[in-house]
């Protein structure tokens, strides 16, 4: 079945330029030329992928971003920045964007990272599918990988997609400590050198999310000088 990708871009010729050459990969597309009429669709169009760009008329990409991960909307999200702001790459991946990609750009670049995310994916899928793996038990903290969920006391904790993904990576290597640089490059993968900053975001709102007081956690644990590491069992 195709994927369905909505592309949320005020640069109308820009718009159209991407539209086409995903059409051309037989990716059903929906276009929206500001952020207000973007965000309604992204809540209710059933997306498998969402292009945003950060600058927009009405309601912006980071404002976007952030209502729908506020809605536990966890679709993946690709976003376009400017080659200037290296606040905006670091704010949206600590917001819960999947990816970026900087202006001006190859619209081959932007399909080759469409094409990358959906083979990730797809082979999270396929690994569930063959072989399902075994949950992951520590302390009141469950992770169910077949669902990608994660329980505390009975509860199901909604994350986005790189807050779930984070948690796995080292709640699946207890005691394992881990600097920013290793956690960038085995969760966020290739493009993110630099952007500590996400990390450590998505450290702490994993941690206002799982621990029962953040500020003293039991799970995630510093190791200063060094990095993160997930308690022994």
């Amino acid at each position: 079945m195709g994927k369905k990708i909505l592309v949320i871009e005020d640069n109308h010729d820009l718009a159209k330029l991407i539209e086409l050459h995903f059409k051309d990969e037989s990716w059903g597309v929906d276009l929206a030329f500001d952020g207000k009429a973007g965000y309604k669709k992204a809540r209710t169009g059933g997306y498998d992928l969402i292009i945003l760009d950060i600058m927009l008329p009405g309601m912006d990409g980071m404002e976007i971003l952030k209502g729908l991960r506020a809605k536990s909307i966890l679709i993946p999200v690709i976003m376009l920045t400017s080659k200037s702001s290296e606040i905006d790459r670091i704010l949206g991946l600590e917001f819960g964007a999947d990816d970026y990609v900087t202006k001006p750009f190859s619209v081959r670049e932007l399909v080759a990272r469409v094409k990358a995310l959906f083979r990730r994916i797809e082979a999270v899928k396929h690994e569930d599918d063959q072989d399902p793996q075994e949950n992951i038990a520590i302390g009141e903290i469950v992770l169910v990988p077949e669902k990608r969920q994660v329980i505390k006391s009975g509860v199901r904790v909604e994350l986005t997609a790189k807050e779930y993904d984070l948690l796995y990576f080292l709640a699946g290597r207890p005691g394992r400590v881990f600097n920013r640089s290793q956690l960038l490059d085995r969760v966020w993968g290739y493009g993110h050198d630099g952007y500590d900053h996400a990390v450590n975001s998505n450290i702490n709102r994993l941690r206002a999310k799982i621990e029962t007081d953040p500020t003293t956690p039991e799970y995630i644990l510093t190791v200063w000088g060094v990095g993160y590491k997930f308690r022994d069992r």
